[in-house]
This record gives C-alpha cells, sequence and structure tokens, in this order.
C-alpha cells in the first residue's frame, strides 16, 4: 500500500516522561507532535506534522460563532503479535468525518489528508501507545472554520488538525444512566447524525442535571414525543431482551452512525446472536426492566468501548439491573472479543485493524 509522506518538524524534546503509560488519565496528556493542513482557495494545501502547539486565532473566527467545526474519534492499539500500533477500522472514520462535513457544508477530506495522514503521524509518535490492559493512544481528527469574518455564510477557508492522547478506560465501572423527557439532543432533518460540535455542547446541561441525580448519562428519547429511544450521552445503546438484542436504529438521522456500534452488531451476527436494528420505545425498555424479561444494556463508543449499564432511572423510579457472569453477558463477550481484535489476541474475521509500519 503507497502511503503519502509529509514535511516533519520535529520536536526539540519529548514530554512522554511526564505521562504514566500504564494508567494514563483520558484526554489530559498530547503527544509530541500533531498533523496540520489548510483548507484556501478552494483546495487543502500545507499538509506537514509539526509540534504539537497552541493555535493563534482572531476573535473573529468563524468557527467560534457559528458553529462549523467537526470532528472524529478513534484508537490505536499496542499490537500484541507484532510489537506495532495498530488502528481500528480507520478508512470508516475518515467516511465518516465526510458525511458530518457534508452536513456542516465543509470540504470534504481526500483519503491521504486523513488515513495517509494518521499513518505518517502515528508512526512519528509511535512510542507514545500505550501497552497495557484497557489502554490506547486516542486520536482526534477536527475541521473548524477559519474566516476572520462575522457573518452567516459557509467559511471560505478551514483548518484542519489531528492530535493524540494517551488514554485508559473511559468508564471504568458500570454506570447508572436515565430517561431524559425534557430536553432533546436531536431531531429529524437536523444534525444528530453529524459529530458537529454542537451537538456535545447542547447536551452537556441535561447531562450535568442527571450527575446532581446520581446518573452518570442520560437515554435520548426522540425530540416530538419522547418516547422513541435515541442514544445514551456519548454512546450508542443495545438492550437484551428475551435473550434478542435490539439497538435504536439510525434512519431516522437522529443518532450517530457508531462504528463501534457496527462493529458490535456485525459480531453478533457472526456468533449467530439474534440483533435488530429498530425503533424501541421507553414503554417497551421499562417492561422489560419490570418484568425481568429484560435482563442487560450496555452502551458503545470509541471512547467507551463497551461499556456497562448498572441500573436505569425512569421518571421517579429506579431499576438496577443484574450483575451477569461472562459466560451470562452478552456485553462482556462482546468487549472481551472487540478489544481482543483490536490487540491482536483474538482473530480479525473482518479485516478491521491495520498495522502501522
Amino acid at each position: 500500500m503507497q502511503i503519502r509522506t509529509f514535511p516533519v518538524e520535529k520536536a526539540a524534546q519529548t514530554k512522554i516522561h511526564q505521562v504514566n503509560l500504564d494508567q494514563p488519565t483520558f484526554g489530559k496528556f498530547f503527544t509530541d507532535h500533531m498533523f496540520v493542513a489548510d483548507y484556501r482557495n478552494g483546495q487543502w494545501q500545507n499538509p506537514r506534522i509539526v509540534p504539537f502547539q497552541r493555535l493563534s486565532l482572531h476573535p473573529a473566527t468563524s468557527a467560534l460563532h457559528y458553529g462549523q467545526s467537526i470532528f472524529e474519534g478513534l484508537k490505536a492499539f499496542h499490537h500484541r503479535p507484532t510489537g506495532r500500533p495498530a488502528l481500528f477500522r480507520v478508512e470508516d472514520n475518515w467516511r465518516r468525518m465526510n458525511r458530518s462535513a457534508q452536513r456542516m457544508c465543509m470540504p470534504e477530506l481526500p483519503r491521504e489528508l486523513f488515513v495517509d495522514a494518521i499513518y505518517e503521524w502515528l508512526s512519528v509518535d509511535a512510542d507514545w501507545v500505550p501497552k497495557g490492559e484497557g489502554t490506547s493512544l486516542y486520536i482526534r481528527p477536527f475541521m473548524f472554520a477559519a474566516d476572520e469574518y462575522v457573518g452567516i455564510r459557509p467559511s471560505e477557508t478551514y483548518q484542519y488538525i489531528i492530535f493524540g492522547s494517551p488514554a485508559g478506560p473511559y468508564y471504568p465501572a458500570p454506570i447508572p444512566i436515565r430517561f431524559e423527557f425534557k430536553y432533546s439532543r436531536a431531531c429529524e432533518g437536523g444534525t444528530g447524525a453529524a459529530k458537529a460540535a454542537g451537538n456535545y455542547g447542547g447536551s452537556l446541561y441535561p447531562a450535568q442535571l442527571a450527575m446532581e441525580e446520581g446518573y452518570r448519562q442520560l437515554i435520548w428519547t426522540d425530540a416530538c414525543r419522547h418516547q422513541i429511544i435515541e442514544e445514551s450521552g456519548t454512546m450508542n445503546i443495545f438492550f437484551v431482551i428475551d435473550g434478542r438484542v435490539i439497538t435504536p436504529s439510525i434512519r431516522r438521522g437522529t443518532i450517530l452512525e457508531g462504528i463501534t456500534r457496527d462493529s458490535v452488531i456485525q459480531l453478533l451476527r457472526h456468533r449467530n446472536i439474534t440483533v435488530e436494528e429498530r425503533d424501541i420505545t421507553v414503554d417497551e425498555v421499562v417492561d422489560g426492566l419490570e418484568s425481568g424479561r429484560l435482563t442487560e444494556v450496555f452502551g458503545t463508543g470509541t471512547a467507551a468501548s463497551v461499556a456497562f449499564i448498572s441500573g436505569i432511572g425512569y421518571r421517579d423510579k429506579h431499576y438496577d439491573l443484574p450483575e451477569l457472569s461472562e459466560e451470562e453477558s452478552i456485553a462482556r463477550q462482546m468487549k472481551k472479543l472487540l478489544e481482543g481484535i483490536k490487540y491482536g489476541t483474538e482473530a480479525d474475521p473482518f479485516g478491521w485493524v491495520t498495522i502501522v509500519e
């Protein structure tokens, strides 16, 4: 495979000694370098790898006022058999980034500025990939409108950056979540399916209210009647009812088309476990909780991987979920298998992992 290379300006000294790579804190420390490219005069130009550094922005920078800002999230893992960094489904992140760009009226990225750039940047900062169980290098590509102009129109200039942060587990223990019936994350025809910055900014206040009640995340419901389940905070969500795995459909365009979600769906079907992608209502879930037919709930996402749910809040009630063994728990089986594929300790039947040489 031919990979494009880019100019590299090496950092004068590394910061890696400042980080405990055995137990990294998620999102707190950053690697020595970042990739940068600029969009000017209708084309991407000046791609380069430079030392990690602060940005200098004009007060009228368009993204700060009108929200043209999108991002992706993916991870590099220490591949046990080769000792090299391994990327998981990087091509799918590139395609999703471009879907977000299209929805937010931003320029799409050619493959070389996403996939090749990550390969090249990661080869420079390969020592930052942690080796411990449950650890990874979280990779954040993002793009923002860079016009120095106050006026509501698509920007004519953009900046695109890739940086990384060594990470431990996002949710190290099972978490309680609750239904949200007042606030909405997205609506049909909106930007819910894009990884747009504003989607996350708008979710912070209701999530904070839930945390004050003892819940770590929300179960978002549809914006019209608050009856159809969508996703859970930073994750897509799965329910196990009568032994069948059910996850909300992405067809209405109100939830993110999660890459981990799709991976789990494919692995479930590969193991002949029934999985349904369809609308699922609040009433169906509450009935399952009260009858005992709902045995397990879990979330999926790049940061969260497979996250276990300990209980669900519904109005003034709270339902604890049973603690299941690995043999009983579909979520635990999926997490073990998915993490094994990423680290190279399990077979990769779908060719999802790419080794960075």
